[in-house]
């Protein structure tokens, strides 16, 4: 089997919000999915080492925040490359309240959903929430971001790794390497190391 097969699914991305008490939390899911409308439900899949996890497990109520083509990298860091259970995630994010009482956020995202679960299914290392929908409001008519426009124009791209190496000044020829040996002659224009300069 060819698995990139699978990156050929099309996904949104989210941010995934829950309350318990006091304490707010959120997360980064790109698996959510309207799977009923009368009566409205949708599903969302989360990682059961995510902290949102447990606090929807215990809760069974949450918000999903649609995020759009505006969103940053940096939202992407806030809510996906931290752990809640010892990080405040909302700190200078811009959020309000649902009616539920849960955030969710009011820039980068086109809309928010939110769920009361009513069943949940045990996929191994994660969690399906099956949730009856109870509230939720369009928040701009920007396009969603999907996992592809996220790779293609939010992450950022891998710097190339920086050459190493020598020049020839006369043709042009690159040497690779972190030293150039004292008697290297350009196998192209035949001259000497005294007319090779570092990249």
């Amino acid at each position: 089997m060819n698995n990139k097969v699978m990156n050929q699914l099309s996904y949104g991305l989210f941010v995934l919000t829950a309350k318990d008490g006091d304490k707010d939390n959120g997360c980064i899911i790109n698996t959510t999915s309207q799977v009923t409308t009368s009566p409205n439900r949708i599903v969302v899949v989360v990682n059961k080492d995510n902290y949102t996890h447990d606090m929807i497990l215990k809760t069974k109520e949450f918000n999903v925040s649609i995020l759009d083509e505006s969103a940053t990298f940096d939202t992407f860091q806030q809510f996906g490359f931290q752990s809640g259970r010892d990080t405040d995630k909302l700190v200078e994010i811009a959020f309000a309240r649902a009616e539920n009482g849960i955030a969710y956020l009011t820039k980068e995202c086109n809309g928010y959903i939110s769920g009361k679960v009513i069943d949940t299914i045990d996929l191994g290392t994660h969690t399906m929430f099956i949730a009856d929908v109870t509230g939720g409001e369009v928040l701009s008519d920007r396009a969603s971001a999907t996992y592809a426009y996220y790779h293609a124009n939010i992450k950022p791209s891998a710097k190339p790794a920086e050459k190493k190496g020598y020049i020839c000044t006369i043709c042009g020829y690159i040497y690779e390497g972190d030293s150039l040996p004292a008697d290297f002659i350009c196998p192209i224009c035949k001259h000497g190391v005294e007319d090779f300069k570092p990249l």
